[in-house]
């Protein structure tokens, strides 16, 4: 088992399952429909207005460099990259500010991700609580607690 916290991400070439505690965060998971590798990105959300003091342009430029990164890293661990899928789940903060928040920065991972060839089949979004995530990539199977 391998905990991701937020603003990390984890790759495996073998059958693991990634956990995470999703709250007011995003998970990533990244995985081969025929191979058994995959990976999951952490990342928080963060709502405009916010009063955190590391709220800056560099916060979401810094996000977008591990997403990349995270994806560079997952295509070099696999051999051929036949299916490359993702999910994507999210803990968000109750209120319009973050909702909004989050919906931005949703689509512009969800692009993204279109762009490099991974094909997103499913979000999952709670709203107003945290969860716990556990996600194994050999099989694909993501679960929200």
């Amino acid at each position: 088992m391998i905990d991701v916290p937020p603003d990390h991400f984890e790759v495996a070439a073998d059958d693991v399952q990634f956990t995470a505690t999703l709250d007011g965060t995003l998970a990533v998971c990244l995985y081969d429909a025929v191979e058994e590798h995959g990976a999951l990105l952490h990342l928080r959300f963060i709502a405009r207005g916010s009063t955190q003091t590391d709220v800056t342009d560099r916060t979401l430029a810094s996000d977008l460099l591990l997403l990349d990164r995270c994806v560079e890293r997952f295509r070099d661990a696999m051999d051929r990259g036949i299916d490359v899928q993702g999910k994507i789940a999210a803990s968000v903060e109750a209120g319009e500010p973050a909702r909004l928040a989050a919906e931005a920065v949703l689509a512009l991972i969800g692009e993204y991700l279109n762009d490099a060839g991974v094909h997103i089949v499913s979000r999952e979004i709670e709203h107003g609580r945290s969860v716990q995530l556990r996600f194994r990539a050999s099989m694909g199977q993501l679960r929200l607690e």
